[in-house]
């Protein structure tokens, strides 16, 4: 396979909305379903068991392990949980054994990919009229990327009903040592996103805004500021 070309890039305060219920410090949902301290010490000896970040911190995760993670940086288990916590069918440019960093350059082209995917699953369950809370996490980035912008020699890795060809290409690029892929957006024209394959090439974490996205009965989408969530 060819590869795409492999060019420095530079782009600083990239874009990652990760659902509020993630958030760093926050208390944890399984408090709510324990009947005392006792059972929530069984919950959470449960939880961590299966918990795969905390398996890959440990060095049982078969995609990644600690060489490879970060710590004692801002937010370094919401990077960690990235590359952890892969979906069961992987994304467009990972598998499901291992994650990887998305976000994109702009604002505006994540809230696109939130809004796109999200209702995806929405439409899946038959769940419309949803309200849920997104934290931004931005993120800076500086190296050699594997660069599809541009090339029409990649058009499959861009297919916006399927992954296997990016996939694929993932598979190839981290196993020869790639820091990742900036691409065109799928779910939103002009939209520049990068996939980061290492941990610690995302650089400089920070929380921005919280933002509130609100589907109708009919599938439509609102976006707003979440003053409650800054």
């Amino acid at each position: 396979m060819r590869l795409p070309a492999a060019n420095a890039i530079r782009q600083n305060d990239t874009h990652r909305l990760i659902p509020s219920r993630y958030i760093d410090g926050g208390d944890s949902v399984l408090a709510r379903i324990a009947d005392d301290d006792v059972h929530l010490k069984d919950i959470f000896d449960l939880d961590h068991a299966t918990n795969d970040r905390l398996l890959a911190e440990n060095d049982r995760l078969p995609g990644i392990g600690t060489r490879e993670l970060v710590f004692g940086v801002p937010h370094y288990r919401i990077v960690n949980a990235a590359f952890c916590h892969a979906h069961p069918l992987g994304s467009r440019f990972n598998g499901p054994e291992r994650g990887a960093w998305y976000a994109a350059f702009d604002l505006a082209t994540a809230k696109a990919e939130i809004a796109f995917h999200k209702g995806v699953e929405l439409a899946e369950i038959g769940g419309w009229r949803e309200t849920a809370t997104y934290h931004d996490y931005l993120a800076d980035f500086g190296g050699t990327f594997h660069d599809l912008r541009g090339d029409a020699g990649f058009a499959e890795c861009l297919a916006p009903e399927s992954y296997v060809a990016s996939q694929a290409l993932a598979d190839i690029l981290l196993e020869d040592g790639s820091a990742g892929v900036v691409y065109p957006s799928v779910r939103r024209r002009r939209g520049t996103c990068v996939a980061c394959f290492r941990p610690a090439m995302v650089a400089n974490v920070r929380r921005g805004k919280t933002w509130r996205f609100t589907w109708d009965k009919t599938g439509a989408v609102s976006i707003s500021e979440d003053g409650a969530g800054a």
